[in-house]
């Protein structure tokens, strides 16, 4: 293979977890990245309005994935307030799950009538594709109007960065914002963990014990439904991250070094994975079942764990009260805890808006101190919290403060795998629904993963 410019050092993301404790511990601050680039076309330079009150009679299409009851009310409720106080502004919005969010808005954002702010997801295969496209446009200036490169740690901001060519991620132009945050952890039954004589698990030997112990009792250990495709990222990625480490997963992700996808770490994760399949952890049926099933079946009691990211909390405080934990996991008794994690989807401006400046206006009213203490009275975790977020004790919600604070004070936050390659997604959540139905090898699993990476490498 030709010897490849390497990417530019990844910048540690802890910054984005430590957001949540007001704390950046142990990074440095600095500046924003260069814009990478002049902009390409009128609507992207020039004077910013920053007054909607002034743009005239204006419908806004808005597209997201907020569909999960605390982000959907959230956002709601933000859209209604803007509309109040801009009456002249009507919001036109078109909520989709992430998996149709991701077979759709492609085609949305390439239609004769495409929406002006869209939710898009980080990496090269939506984020990447859509800047090489031309379908979203830089908002650097308006990150310069509204204050979102001093608020935000570069960091953060550098998860939405492409170069105008869409090849090269977390430098160059800034294509959106993010409201919040979020970790995959493990939420719990206290009244079931505490009927088995367990303690909370802390280590995923401790995790792999409660699980037996469940099963063992007739207890279904693990509530997973794998027909969205992103569980299964979630699940292969916590096991990953716990068990190759962290070094090995961001030179993988972010294409340093000279990492494999079919080294040990990753290797032991599938088998790992596979192993929970076989015993019967992950129950039956689970490629068949909707995320939102397994999440409704672990609300109902039905199992022990679920292992999901913290924008569920919203969904299974109201049902569960205070009988619903949240935890993240650490490799070995004594190390910090590693997890997959970062921000939400961003909020983008797409290329042919006619209303560029209101959409910016809009994505700033999400983004700035009320809009995060929205979110966050609903049950969402915040990107930027506002000073006065504290939990009740003892609810889930205080359980994710604690083990976001855990998790970002130790540089133990990692990236979603998907971001990995253009056609990373589809790839890895075909080779993890492969693998726990037991039509794949983990070795033969990994294989693949390596084969679409090295693809990609090849074409830099």
């Amino acid at each position: 293979m030709a010897e490849r410019t390497p990417r530019r050092r990844r910048r540690r993301l802890i910054a984005a977890a430590a957001l949540a404790t007001g704390v950046l511990t142990g990074v440095a601050a600095c500046s924003p990245g260069p814009s990478g680039g002049s902009a390409t076309s009128a609507k992207t330079s020039g004077p910013v309005s920053t007054d909607p009150a002034k743009a005239g009679k204006v419908t806004l299409t808005v597209w997201d994935q907020n569909t999960d009851p605390g982000a959907n009310v959230s956002t709601e409720a933000l859209n209604k307030a803007f509309m109040a106080k801009y009456p002249n502004v009507t919001i036109k919005r078109v909520s989709r799950s992430f998996a149709d969010l991701k077979t759709t808005l492609k085609l949305a954002l390439s239609s004769a009538n495409p929406p002006d702010v869209v939710q898009a997801n980080q990496g090269y295969p939506d984020m990447g594709a859509f800047v090489k496209a031309k379908l979203l446009q830089p908002v650097d200036r308006y990150a310069k109007a509204y204050g979102w490169d001093s608020s935000f740690p570069s960091q953060l901001l550098d998860l939405n960065r492409f170069s105008p060519d869409g090849k090269t991620w977390e430098t160059g132009n800034l294509y959106g914002v993010s409201q919040t945050g979020e970790i995959i952890g493990v939420y719990y039954n206290k009244a079931k963990l505490k009927s088995l004589g367990l303690s909370v698990p802390t280590t995923l030997g401790g995790f792999e014990t409660a699980l037996a112990k469940a099963k063992a009792s007739g207890l279904q250990p693990l509530s997973y439904g794998d027909a969205d495709k992103s569980p299964g990222i979630h699940i292969f990625g916590v096991i990953q991250a716990l068990v190759a480490g962290k070094p090995e997963v961001r030179k993988l992700v972010f294409d340093e070094g000279d990492a494999k996808w079919t080294d040990s770490g990753t290797l032991k994760a599938a088998t790992t994975l596979r192993r929970w399949a076989d015993k019967g952890y992950l129950g039956s049926g689970f490629n068949g079942k909707s995320k939102d099933q397994a999440v409704d079946s672990f609300g109902r009691g039905t199992s022990l764990f679920l292992l999901e990211g913290t924008w569920q909390s919203a969904v299974l405080a109201p049902k569960m009260k205070q009988n619903v934990g949240f935890t993240a996991l650490s490799p070995a008794a004594g190390q910090p805890p590693l997890t997959q994690g970062g921000e939400g989807l961003a909020w983008s401006v797409t290329s042919k808006s006619k209303h560029p400046d209101v959409a910016g206006a809009y994505i700033d009213f999400l983004v700035n101190k009320n809009g995060m203490k929205v979110a966050a009275s609903h049950g969402n975790l915040p990107a930027l919290p506002p000073a006065d977020y504290k939990p009740t004790p003892g609810t889930v919600d205080a359980d994710i403060l604690t083990r976001w604070k855990a998790v970002s004070e130790k540089d133990g936050l990692l990236p979603y795998l998907d971001y990995t390659t253009p056609t990373f997604y589809d790839t890895l959540t075909a080779a993890v629904q492969e693998l726990t139905a037991g039509h794949l090898t983990p070795k033969a699993s990994t294989t693949r993963l390596q084969s679409d990476y090295s693809s990609f490498q090849n074409s830099r």
